[in-house]
C-alpha cells in the first residue's frame, strides 16, 4: 500500500528575504517559482517563534493565497520588520501541480536573516537571503 503513495519533493521553489532600503526597518518576504511550469493553489502560513527579551514570543500566524504563481515567476508575500529576526521565522507552503499536492516548510533561524548570509535573489536581481 505505501509503494502506491507517491513520494513528492518540493523542487525549484524558494523563500526569499531583502531589504527594501538601506535603514529602511521593513524588508520583503516572496516566494520564487523556479520551475518551467505554473504552480496553482499556493497557500503560505507565516509565523515567527522563540525569545525576545528573555519572553517566550510567537507571532500571529498570516495566511496568504495566490491562485497561481507563473513559471519563473515571483510573488511578494508580506513584509517583515527586522526586530523579527531575533525569531525563528517559518513559512509553510502547500501548492497543487500536475494534480498532486505538495507542501514544505522553509525555516529561517534565529539569527540567519543577517548580511553574511546574503546571496543574489534570481529575478530580483538584489541581495537578500534565499531557502530554496
Amino acid at each position: 500500500m505505501m509503494k502506491d503513495i507517491p513520494n513528492l519533493k518540493v523542487r525549484d521553489l524558494a523563500i526569499a528575504i531583502v531589504p527594501r532600503a538601506v535603514e529602511d526597518e521593513l524588508w520583503d518576504v516572496y516566494i520564487i517559482n523556479f520551475r518551467e511550469e505554473p504552480i496553482g493553489s499556493v497557500f503560505i502560513n507565516s509565523r515567527g517563534y522563540g525569545e525576545l527579551d528573555g519572553e517566550k514570543t510567537r507571532t500571529t500566524t498570516l495566511r496568504h493565497f495566490f491562485e497561481k504563481i507563473d513559471a519563473n515567476k515571483m510573488e511578494q508575500i508580506e513584509p517583515i520588520q527586522m526586530e523579527l529576526f531575533e525569531l525563528t521565522n517559518e513559512y509553510w507552503v502547500s501548492f497543487m501541480h500536475d494534480g498532486h499536492m505538495y507542501d514544505k516548510k522553509y525555516v529561517f533561524v534565529k539569527g540567519s536573516i543577517d548580511e553574511m548570509n546574503f546571496t543574489t535573489i534570481p529575478h530580483l536581481e538584489r541581495k537578500g537571503v534565499m531557502i530554496k
